[in-house]
């Protein structure tokens, strides 16, 4: 299998040394919430003006594949209210202790909404969905060597409307492609566990550099409390 590295052709265009730096002149804070806050920066542009930029600031997340011996991956049904919809997602959760590892967040996910612990773990992918406006970044583990636990007991939310099931994998790579399956970290998760399982690649260790982790809006929290 290959080890993961970046492509010469996907190496910074500008060799490090960018002909323009964004600078942000001000910024003002609109909405402060638990799980997000959304803040209107002003920026420097290359011809020299300065533009709003709206930007939504997140804890950042967790996501797991989930993959047992059958290649099958622990799948959650859930609802969510952006979409007004039930899809299909893997297990995940936010980054909302920033003293706790990530990896140590994606098991305690892993025990809380499908009653799953692992012996092996990786990091598959990173996900920026929305870097338009949006900082939310989701690390995509990849979990092995499953074994049953017990599941704490569901909430009165939408956990307690949740749906958990063992999914071949090429059935969800299908899905994928079909437009079934729409969860971003998950179609990304799905993909590359896929690449993984058919010997292209191998995953990165569970305390590989991510660079693009969020971490202005928890620090700010933080100092809040």
């Amino acid at each position: 299998m290959t080890a993961p590295r970046t492509p010469d052709s996907l190496a910074d265009p500008h060799g490090g040394q960018s002909p323009h730096t964004f600078i942000v002149e001000d910024s003002e804070i609109l909405y402060d919430g638990p799980i997000f806050a959304l803040r209107r920066d002003r920026v420097r542009m290359p011809g020299g003006r300065v533009a709003g930029r709206e930007k939504v600031e997140h804890l950042g997340a967790v996501a797991v594949a989930a993959l047992d011996e059958d290649d099958r991956m622990v799948m959650i049904y859930q609802y969510r209210p952006a979409l007004g919809r039930r899809i299909w997602e893997m297990p995940a959760g936010l980054l909302d202790d920033p003293s706790e590892e990530p990896v140590l967040a994606a098991r305690r996910e892993l025990v809380e909404e499908v009653g799953i612990e692992a012996d092996e773990w990786s990091t598959l992918v990173d996900i920026v969905g929305c870097p338009g406006f949006a900082d939310e970044s989701v690390r995509v583990f990849l979990a092995r060597g499953l074994r049953a636990v017990d599941r704490p007991a569901a909430g009165d939310d939408e956990e307690a409307d949740l749906v958990i099931r063992r999914v071949p994998l090429d059935d969800l790579v299908a899905g994928a492609m079909a437009g079934a399956l729409v969860n971003g970290p998950c179609v990304a998760g799905v993909f590359a566990a896929a690449a993984v399982r058919d010997g292209k690649y191998t995953p990165r260790p569970v305390d590989a550099p991510w660079d693009h982790k969020p971490g202005e809006f928890a620090a700010r929290r933080a100092a809040r409390h």
